[in-house]
């Protein structure tokens, strides 16, 4: 990605200042230059041999391919995992692109509420669940395609929090309801916000604007149903490890993906789904290339991955018995 920026980035800039904003504009000059002598670094020598080596400093920016995080391992629980997809109609990419942080937060929290509601009911499962959600607002051809992956613990806490219940079926949670009311909870949040004034709306989405124009947006994004996905789950704690440091908290685009950057063409691998995951290329001009590396961007400050239910923050503390109850231990759990 650096080998990109550095060929077209200055060029870039000039011609699309007129919608480029301080974050992107910044963001390419840090990854240009993660790991380089540019951004100082220090000596490292070997206390055996004597040999030394620099290494540079990195970038910190998160956006960056080469500075990813992995997760911590004390946060996982000893049972199985599910992978549960919230996707946005494609319908609202364009109001999202408009307002990145209150969409992207109706996102979390729409999603968020969801899934406990449908799993403290009796019929599906009968219990609190604990999950982290994180926000993903690209495909793999970097088209803008915002989406929520939950991941969950198989099972959750008895009303009395004195056991560990758990699922019925495979699947977790039916996803055929659990895509009815994100439907509803999303659309009554949005059209709230709109009533409340908090939606901007510029260039093609003036239009918008006028209260007529956006029920009938609401409205046809309503008559459809909503993609809610559930993956096969993981076997264990190790493949959610596997899992975060592989996928779950890289960038639009990981390094090893790139192929190749020749007479102003940038060449990528990609997954198709449609045909079972198959690896293609696909090759961009570099212009469109970063136009939609930029477009996934996050608001400063906006938080991408976060905790709900009983991995909340702030109930961390009860995290150990937790792991009792989930390895089919029991636990007296009434304090809390």
């Amino acid at each position: 990605m650096a080998d990109v920026i550095r060929s077209a980035g200055k060029t870039f800039v000039e011609k699309n200042r007129r919608w480029l904003n301080w974050q992107h504009v910044k963001v390419l000059p840090a990854i240009e230059r993660c790991r380089t002598a540019a951004l100082g670094g220090h000596l490292d020598r070997c206390l055996r041999c004597g040999e030394q080596a620099i290494s540079y400093n990195s970038c910190r920016n998160r956006h960056c391919p080469k500075c990813q995080v992995n997760a911590r391992r004390g946060e996982l629980l000893p049972t199985r995992y599910f992978h549960v997809v919230f996707t946005l109609p494609h319908q609202f990419a364009p109001l999202a692109l408009q307002n990145k942080k209150l969409v992207y937060d109706l996102l979390f929290r729409t999603s968020s509420e969801s899934l406990p509601e449908i799993a403290r009911d009796p019929q599906h499962l009968g219990a609190d669940i604990g999950f982290f959600s994180v926000l993903h607002t690209w495909n793999q051809e970097l088209q803008h395609h915002p989406h929520v992956h939950c991941v969950a613990p198989a099972g959750g806490l008895s009303p009395d929090r004195q056991r560990w219940i758990h699922p019925r079926y495979d699947f977790f949670l039916s996803v055929k309801v659990l895509g009815k009311v994100f439907r509803g909870k999303f659309t009554e949040a949005l059209a709230d916000a709109f009533k409340q004034g908090q939606l901007h709306f510029h260039g093609q989405l003036k239009g918008l604007a006028k209260e007529k124009s956006f029920r009938a947006l609401l409205r046809g994004a309503y008559r459809q149903d909503w993609v809610v996905y559930a993956k096969r789950p993981f076997g264990g704690a190790e493949h959610v490890l596997k899992y975060l440091g592989s996928y779950t908290h890289r960038v639009a685009l990981s390094n090893h993906r790139l192929v190749s950057l020749e007479q102003g063409q940038v060449t990528f691998r990609w997954r198709d789904s449609a045909s079972h995951n198959k690896q293609r290329l696909l090759t961009l001009p570099v212009d469109e290339f970063l136009r939609r590396f930029l477009l996934h961007l996050l608001p400063r400050g906006f938080v991408r991955i976060r905790y709900f239910g009983f991995l909340a923050t702030r109930r961390r503390s009860p995290r150990r018995r937790l792991r009792l109850l989930s390895g089919n231990v029991r636990f007296a759990m009434a304090r809390w």
